[in-house]
């Protein structure tokens, strides 16, 4: 295999972090010795989430074994969804925001036709069904773990208690049509053919959307992680992933 240099679109704080956090690990656990360092075990990482290269690739390319390359991402990724803000800190953060925007997102996966529960009717398309919280200026708060795609928007917002804990901390919250239904902290835009609406629900609707759209912005976030943008893994991993990917973005933006 060739191998050349490359280079990563990500600030450096986001390798320190992760730097540390598999340090403070190897401390923990006793390790005395790596074939890669901390530095070159997280770089590795990175690289895997943020280009979604191979292991292949990332083994010749850092000059380990496949398994070793394996292990190393499978750790860093571990270390970091830990680092992911739960429900609840969510909802302490949400708590001080004057709204907040829900919207899902489907992770496309490598799926044959007979794995139906992760089948997608609304994108055609085998997929995880991922939950998103921002902000209203489109700043990531909370991803939630993944669900089969066959999973509707508003059931999964159930199953992850998101709904009950917006209703309980009286957190106003704008989501598209497939939350209808979601009890009064959810604002939905009016249902119905648009040429039937009358001219005020238009421009409720008009109004909506123009806020909803600052959260498609962190769907966009997600999705520059090439990873995401094709995940052909376990689906067991999907959830950590995202988190890893969540706890990299916050301490960016930080």
């Amino acid at each position: 295999m060739l191998v050349y240099s490359s280079g990563l679109d990500l600030s450096t704080s986001a390798l320190r972090l992760l730097r540390r956090e598999l340090t403070a690990r190897r401390r923990r656990i006793g390790t005395r010795w790596r074939r890669l360092a901390c530095g070159r075990q997280a770089l590795m990482a990175l690289a895997h989430l943020r280009c979604g290269h191979t292991f292949a690739q990332l083994a010749a390319g850092f000059g380990v074994g496949l398994a070793t390359a394996h292990r190393y991402v499978t750790e860093a990724v571990g270390v970091l969804a830990v680092l992911a803000p739960t429900l609840r800190q969510a909802m302490a953060v949400a708590a001080r925001k004057a709204f907040v925007i829900l919207d899902g997102t489907l992770m496309p996966i490598d799926r044959i036709a007979d794995d139906r529960p992760f089948y997608s009717g609304k994108h055609r398309k085998h997929g995880m069904n991922v939950q998103v919280l921002t902000d209203p200026f489109g700043k990531l708060i909370w991803a939630s773990p993944a669900l089969a795609g066959a999973v509707h928007d508003i059931q999964a917002a159930r199953t992850h208690g998101l709904l009950d804990a917006l209703s309980t901390g009286g957190i106003r919250c704008w989501a598209d049509k497939a939350c209808q239904g979601s009890g009064p902290s959810v604002r939905v835009p009016f249902s119905g053919r648009w040429n039937k609406l009358s001219a005020g629900k238009k421009a409720v609707n008009r109004a909506h959307a123009k806020i909803r759209a600052l959260g498609e912005q962190a769907m966009a976030t997600l999705k520059s992680w090439r990873l995401l943008r094709k995940l052909r893994c376990s689906t067991t991993r999907i959830s950590d992933l995202v988190k890893a990917v969540l706890a990299l973005e916050l301490t960016a933006s930080a």
